[in-house]
């Protein structure tokens, strides 16, 4: 799971960093707070990477997907890129969480068979 919320992360890092571009281009918004607001949305990004197996690292990514839809007030175009980022980041929990019970059940069963092959 953390390795596809990382991966969402990462593109979010990129797409916070495009948006501050656009954003920088309208007249009533400083550059100044353009840039502090998303240099703080791109270094969260990056912190939950690493925060993705701690307690409250999945709940942080949600609020993340929540400012990042917020974001569409200031540009309109990260309504859409914030609900399609939010979706990635449903996704990636709710798969994420199915590889990883695969990945132990394989890993189970091949403990399993190691023990059953060398008491045979």
């Amino acid at each position: 799971m953390r390795t596809l919320c990382a991966s969402t992360l990462l593109g979010e890092f990129f797409v916070i960093g495009f948006a501050g571009l656009v954003a920088m281009k309208l007249d009533d918004v400083s550059q100044a707070a353009v840039w502090t607001v998303c240099g703080v949305g791109m270094v969260l990004s990056l912190l939950l990477c690493g925060m993705l197996g701690r307690p409250g690292g999945i709940q942080l990514g949600w609020a993340l997907q929540v400012a990042l839809v917020l974001s569409g007030f200031v540009v309109p175009m990260m309504f859409i890129l914030g609900l399609v980022f939010g979706g990635l980041w449903w996704a990636s929990i709710h798969y994420g969480r199915k590889i990883d019970e695969a990945k132990a059940r394989w890993a189970a069963q091949q403990a399993q068979q190691e023990t059953g092959g060398a008491t045979a």
